[in-house]
């Protein structure tokens, strides 16, 4: 099993370190946590003391934490509340697409969430429509402003295009890049050849704007830019969401504006003729092949199964153990059948509720005690300070006092994280349980791409041995006289 690797995040401001509050306290209960988790193991534990939460996302150690996550040092992180990873709804949805984005996981104790579960990846769900409405608010009144300042022939941002620059809201042609951008276009008329201009370019000493060497990429782009041959496009773009990509709006929501040309309209034009010829040519790629469980699929030697070619048969290349990819979905099928037949699940919620119950009771008769024997303390203390209590009998009667409190204060976090991790299991569980019944009773109707969704959150491990197939669930309930949260098949009928 591979070890995932988790960091501890702990803030708390000056007016909370109280001995409820107290780093320790956290640490304590985040490594209880992570010691109950199969294969964790705590890298790092980031520490801001006595820092706000207003604004966290600039704090040194918020930065080395972020960078250990970009980097895949750590691939979770555990805090004990969503309020002490960040007060701010921004920096919180910041915090959440990173780690979506880096496939790391944030567990918050207090809310029970925990990405790495069916019921924690919700979060990232509900996270991600937040922030898509957000993003999409800004968009629109940001859109509503673009057609309005290119048709007066503003810049949108950004900077001019190599051979022009922007003089006071105008844009004007580069006395010195433009004969470089003029040079190009009768190159590659001449070459014909995107990466053959870009070298020429480059080996006879001209650079970008930026000082770096031409690309096959640059030379095509500024080759398609209709600004050269007088027309510059405003509004014909919009981002994907990703940061990086674009794609075309329709031609009916373009904005053209004459500017300065460079090169000669019929240069342009013929640039961009071979340009098109040679898109022409290129033959599209087919689809890539994807089955339902793959990816889900290993070997009992260790080594995952994969489908190669056409042949539609999960084989492992290591001893050639293989069933074919219609033979596996048809056991799978017939497990969740199964399973759903025997589970019970409303006795497991019942036991679930009642273990929780019991837990959180321990917990506040624990804290009880410890308010008593910690008024008990003081009044002793305060005897000893007035003298009314001699130091041989302080010492009997504190010491088991402290002893006590001291086991007490070890024992509270270990408690709080088995609440944790059982309010986690249950409320993942219950996401599983759904998930399996929405892909049984509507197995018929799904597209592809809904039940390849589902196959992700509830499915665990499918393990394909000479003999029997072993399905092993994600947090899926497994209670004495109910179904197993894993099934053994005879494959005597499957193997080829």
């Amino acid at each position: 099993m591979e070890t995932k690797r988790v960091g501890i995040f702990i803030r708390v401001s000056t007016d909370m370190q109280v001995q409820d509050e107290s780093p320790e306290h956290h640490e304590q209960r985040a490594r209880w946590y992570v010691n109950s988790k199969d294969g964790w193991q705590v890298i790092e534990v980031y520490r801001l003391d006595a820092v706000s939460g207003k604004s966290v996302m600039q704090q040194p150690e918020t930065k080395r934490m972020l960078a250990d996550v970009r980097s895949g040092h750590i691939t979770g992180l555990v805090f004990s509340k969503l309020a002490r990873l960040a007060r701010n709804t921004k920096e919180l949805l910041e915090f959440a697409e990173i780690f979506r984005a880096c496939g790391a996981d944030l567990i918050s104790l207090s809310e029970s969430i925990d990405t790495s579960t069916p019921a924690g990846r919700l979060f990232y769900t509900m996270i991600a429509a937040m922030a898509q409405w957000e993003r999409e608010e800004i968009a629109s009144r940001v859109a509503a402003s673009v057609p309005v300042r290119a048709r007066m022939g503003k810049p949108l941002g950004g900077q001019a295009s190599f051979g022009y620059r922007w003089v006071e809201s105008e844009l004007v042609i580069d006395e010195a890049e433009a004969p470089v951008r003029k040079l190009m276009y009768e190159l590659f008329v001449k070459h014909q050849r995107k990466l053959t201009t870009a070298k020429a370019l480059n080996d006879a000493g001209y650079r970008t704007r930026n000082g770096s060497k031409f690309t096959r990429q640059t030379v095509m782009r500024l080759l398609r830019d209709s600004a050269a041959k007088g027309e510059r496009r405003a509004n014909y773009t919009r981002s994907r969401g990703d940061g990086k990509a674009w794609s075309i709006k329709p031609q009916s929501e373009w904005i053209v504006m004459p500017c300065p040309a460079i090169v000669p309209k019929e240069l342009w034009d013929e640039c961009n003729a071979i340009l098109d010829m040679q898109d022409g040519l290129k033959k599209p790629r087919g689809p890539k092949a994807v089955y339902l469980l793959s990816g889900f699929v290993r070997c009992a030697c260790g080594n995952t199964m994969y489908v190669y070619h056409n042949s539609k048969t999960y084989v492992c290349k290591a001893c050639k153990n293989r069933i074919t990819v219609a033979d596996l979905d048809e056991i799978y099928q017939a497990y969740l059948r199964e399973y759903l037949s025997t589970i019970n699940h409303a006795t497991y919620a019942e036991a679930t509720d009642r273990e929780l119950q019991e837990k959180k009771s321990l917990l506040e008769t624990l804290k009880k005690d410890r308010a008593k024997l910690s008024r008990q303390a003081d009044e002793m203390l305060s005897l000893r300070i007035s003298g009314e209590m001699g130091r041989e009998l302080f010492a009997e009667k504190y010491r088991p006092i402290e002893e006590r409190i001291l086991q007490m204060d070890v024992r509270r976090p270990e408690l709080e994280a088995e609440i944790d991790v059982r309010a986690v299991q249950a409320m993942s569980s219950e996401i599983v349980v759904s998930e399996i019944r929405t892909l049984y009773d509507q197995w018929a109707q799904l597209p592809f791409g809904q039940k390849r969704g589902i196959v992700e959150t509830i499915t665990k491990s499918i393990e394909i041995d000479r003999e029997d197939i072993t399905i092993t669930l994600a947090y899926a309930p497994s209670i004495p006289l109910n179904a197993e949260n894993s099934a053994r098949t005879n494959m005597d009928s499957y193997l080829l």
